[in-house]
């Protein structure tokens, strides 16, 4: 079994409901497993503990350099990636100039509390480390019916979830099979370059 990395941050709930709609995708590729990961909270000085008390454990970058893709959600945060991510990302300089993520594929999604709040440039916020590390980037094609039905999230760049007022982590049908449709993609591709190895 070859495992995708489904990294993430969430504070409401609703980032996490999309990882793990995209860890079905992953595991709906045969030979493909989901690794459910995310990062821990930052206070004044830093991350605020070693150990999550619920949830997946934080990530390590053992567990970026053991994967066969990543896939990285995260909140909107004034149109960028949430800090405790991009806290995470910026302290892989070391597998940056290894290149142990050079080769593999990539993919992302984001929640926003609102329609307009910033998805797309939170989605490509991610994706420049990803660029910097050599990754192939994965994103939704419009033969995904979802992308053109969805009254809510959904993006090219990405799968995408708004909360606005039904809660944080209630997805509605084209977010779920969207975020589906993007841990299964990432995992395809996967497949292909492992058996082109």
């Amino acid at each position: 079994m070859h495992e995708i990395l489904v990294l993430y941050y969430s504070r409401q709930g609703s980032t996490a409901a999309l990882a793990r709609q995209v860890c079905r995708g992953v595991e709906s590729v045969a030979g493909m497993q989901a690794r459910l990961r995310t990062v821990a909270p930052l206070g004044a000085s830093g991350p605020e503990s070693d150990v999550p008390n619920s949830g997946p454990p934080y990530a390590t970058h053992e567990d970026l350099t053991s994967c066969a893709g990543l896939i990285l959600g995260s909140p909107t945060r004034f149109g960028n990636m949430a800090a405790p991510l991009k806290h995470f990302l910026d302290g892989t300089g070391a597998l940056w100039l290894s290149g142990a993520l050079a080769d593999k594929p990539a993919g992302v999604f984001a929640s926003t509390q609102t329609l307009h709040g910033g998805q797309e440039t939170t989605l490509i916020s991610m994706m420049l480390p990803l660029l910097h590390h050599g990754m192939y980037l994965v994103g939704l094609p419009y033969t995904e019916q979802a992308l053109s039905a969805t009254q809510s999230g959904g993006t090219p760049y990405g799968a995408t979830h708004v909360a606005g007022l039904s809660g944080p982590a209630t997805l509605c049908d084209s977010e779920r099979d969207l975020a589906r449709a993007l841990g299964a993609r990432v995992a395809q591709l996967a497949a292909r370059l492992e058996r082109s190895a």
